[in-house]
C-alpha cells in the first residue's frame, strides 16, 4: 500500500505539471476564460493531493484500515475530481460537452473531503 500511495502521488504530481503546462501554453488558445480557470482548479487540486499522497506515503505505515481508506479516498477523489474537470473543459471547448461528467466532479470532491476527515480523525483517534 505504501508503494501504491507513493507511486500515485508522484504520478499525480508529474501529470499536474504536464497538464498545467499544456493548459498554459496550448489550451489557452481554445479555452474560454472560465474553462481555463476550471482546468487550472483541477490541476491545483491534483498537485496538492499528489504532494499529500507523497507525504502520507513516507509518514504512514498503512497498517490500519483507516489509513488505507484514507489513501483510497484521496486517490479516487483526485481521479474523479480533477479528471472529470479536464474532460468537461476539453469536451466543452470542442462544442460537445460531456454532461454526464457533471455529477462525477462533486463525487470526487466528496471523496477528498472524506479523506481529509479521515486524516484528521487519525490524529485524534487515540485520545478519544
Amino acid at each position: 500500500m505504501i508503494l501504491l500511495v507513493q507511486v500515485l502521488g508522484a504520478l499525480y504530481g508529474l501529470l499536474a505539471v504536464v497538464f498545467g503546462a499544456f493548459g498554459a501554453h496550448t489550451l489557452k488558445k481554445s479555452f474560454t476564460e472560465d474553462q481555463l480557470k476550471s482546468f487550472e482548479t483541477g490541476v491545483k487540486y491534483q498537485m496538492y493531493h499528489g504532494i499529500l499522497l507523497l507525504v502520507l506515503g513516507f509518514n504512514m505505515g498503512f497498517t490500519t484500515p483507516l489509513e488505507s481508506y484514507m489513501a483510497y479516498c484521496f486517490i479516487l477523489g483526485v481521479f474523479l475530481f480533477s479528471f472529470s474537470i479536464y474532460g468537461l473543459c476539453l469536451s466543452a471547448s470542442k462544442g460537445r460537452k460531456w454532461k454526464w461528467l457533471g455529477p462525477v466532479t462533486p463525487l470526487g470532491g466528496l471523496l477528498l473531503v472524506i479523506g481529509w476527515g479521515l486524516l484528521g480523525y487519525s490524529f485524534i483517534a487515540n485520545i478519544l
